[in-house]
């Protein structure tokens, strides 16, 4: 009878589903990548919508207290002041504010002659000088190549290559039309180019198009007898001024004619032998342009 009176104890058992506490590790992984990517792709953003001066205000804040506004290295321009040399670090933030706007350091060359930032601005101005130079030659180079292709190309100018001359001259790129013997540009004392002259001339105005020198255009003519100089003078500018005229109407901007004029036979192509026909010529200068610098930043 005493086992009947005893309690009845019930034991609840809890099944933890999910792994226990570590069932939500990955919420925290996942939640750690994803302020990862916000705070990469707000970086990108900060980047793409600062400005080139404000990128170097912040790698200048970054950078270490102890650079030096002159940079080191040997004479000339790579002349300088080494970091560890004495006054060469800066001291603290206020030189660091003044670096922003630092005035131009003398630096002394092997030779011990100052080089100041007019010397460096000089070069930097030298080098970009050099620079539109190179590529104006290559610009040359090109519409010449272009010009003797277009010649090997076409049937109706493949027999004409032999009247043109095609050379670089300190003016600029030079195109002759060149008079053979039995194959003229210009009939005997006429000012009116021939129907040969104006289909090289609409050739050569599609090669000048594509550059934006301007252009100088001018006439020549062979040895005369006795009493025909005067009249070779008038006759050359004639001839040039046709062939402005002829190079005008196929698309050449009236604007980029520089000069057109007539040299009669003073400077034969042939020296040797003035009244050679290939002293009587039209020569077209594609003119070289001075290279127009930008203003230099004040330093």
């Amino acid at each position: 009878m005493a086992s009947r009176d005893a309690p009845v104890v019930i034991k609840k058992v809890k099944k933890v589903v999910g792994g226990g506490h570590h069932g939500g590790a990955w919420k925290v992984a996942y939640a750690d990548f994803v302020t990862a990517m916000m705070a990469f792709f707000l970086l990108m953003w900060l980047i793409n919508t600062t400005s080139p001066e404000q990128k170097r205000g912040v790698a200048d804040y970054f950078a270490p207290a102890s650079v030096s506004s002159s940079s080191s290295g040997s004479g000339g321009i790579l002349g300088g002041t080494a970091v560890g040399d004495e006054g060469a670090q800066s001291a603290g933030a206020m030189a660091f504010i003044e670096q922003l706007a630092p005035e131009a350091p003398n630096m002394q060359d092997r030779d011990g002659q100052s080089t100041t930032s007019g010397d460096l601005s000089k070069s930097s101005e030298d080098e970009l000088r050099e620079e539109l130079l190179k590529r104006e030659e290559e610009s040359f180079r090109s519409a010449a190549e272009s010009l003797r292709q277009a010649l090997q190309d076409m049937p109706e100018l493949a027999e004409l290559s032999k009247n043109i001359l095609i050379d670089q001259t300190p003016e600029g790129l030079r195109v002759q039309l060149i008079d053979q013997e039995g194959r003229s540009m210009f009939d005997a004392g006429s000012a009116r180019p021939n129907e040969r002259a104006r289909t090289l001339l609409r050739a050569i105005a599609k090669i000048i198009n594509q550059l934006p020198n301007r252009i100088s255009i001018t006439g020549h003519t062979s040895a005369s007898a006795a009493g025909g100089a005067e009249k070779d003078w008038a006759l050359s500018a004639q001839r040039a001024d046709a062939s402005r005229s002829i190079l005008q109407g196929a698309g050449v901007d009236q604007d980029r004619i520089a000069q057109v004029s007539g040299k009669a036979a003073k400077e034969p192509l042939y020296p040797d032998d003035p009244t050679l026909a290939g002293n009587r010529r039209i020569a077209i200068i594609l003119l070289r342009e001075a290279p127009v610098l930008p203003d230099s930043p004040s330093l």
